[in-house]
């Protein structure tokens, strides 16, 4: 089976490079590699350029992030999609060998732990988020799994649909709730760290941000006309506490 890893960058000059390796150094064989730059005006392109081996790139205006992950899908011809943002890493060259052998149980969604990690130090952990099983009605106690540990096959994107740009920064907790939530895909978690996220970049919300986020999160339940609990959006930031506790 072949896995398309999307990258979405823009002006990511201090980051692409440690991404790209980390993709390219991956031991799985049968890997397409989507960068999607959105018209970067620093030294990205020209980083991407020198490492072009392997890459399938488009640079074009977009309208954010998720615009641009939508295009990436669409460009995608892998069984399995994975995004990996333009300032994270994968934990090891294992990671998409150990994510595709989970594939082979004939499971639709395939995700594992993250950990954040220093800006200028990937070696150096902040705090680790620990995904655990899913159960039906857990999103409801305020769970949801790290999207960049997330990897789905590109038939559910065909079948259940792509990123809803209308949710700003909820769009991923949207998708994740359609498919495990609503339709119950079939799912397995791998216990592992999948991938290093670094504090600061992009692809982060501190905790005050995701209190603010709520509004987006409540609008994603009321599209699919499911109910939460009173304080769902409550515990949703408060489960990122332990995430700080040393493991």
């Amino acid at each position: 089976m072949k896995i398309s890893i999307i990258t979405v960058c823009y002006n990511a000059e201090d980051t692409i490079s440690d991404t790209i390796q980390s993709v390219l150094s991956q031991d799985y064989e049968d890997v397409e590699y989507i960068i999607v730059d959105g018209k970067s005006t620093d030294r990205t392109l020209e980083i991407i350029q020198t490492i072009k081996n392997g890459i399938h790139l488009i640079s074009e205006k977009d309208r954010g992030i998720y615009d641009a992950m939508n295009k990436g899908i669409n460009l995608a011809s892998g069984n399995v999609i994975g995004i990996l943002n333009a300032d994270d890493v994968y934990k090891n060259n294992q990671v998409l060998t150990n994510v595709m052998n989970a594939f082979r149980d004939n499971v639709s969604v395939v995700y594992g732990d993250i950990e954040y990690v220093k800006f200028d130090d990937v070696s150096k952990v902040v705090r680790k988020w620990k995904a655990g099983v899913f159960r039906p009605g857990k999103f409801k106690w305020g769970w949801m799994p790290p999207h960049p540990g997330f990897f789905m096959k590109k038939s559910c994107y065909d079948s259940y649909g792509l990123f809803n740009l209308n949710l700003s920064t909820s769009a991923d907790y949207e998708l994740m709730l359609r498919v495990l939530e609503v339709h119950n895909l079939k799912h397995i978690y791998i216990s592992k760290t999948i991938t290093s996220m670094r504090v600061g970049g992009a692809s982060n919300s501190s905790l005050i941000n995701r209190f603010l986020a709520n509004r987006n999160d409540k609008k994603a339940w009321t599209i699919h006309a499911i109910n939460p609990f009173w304080f769902t959006f409550i515990l949703k930031p408060l489960r990122k506490l332990p995430q700080f506790l040393k493991i």
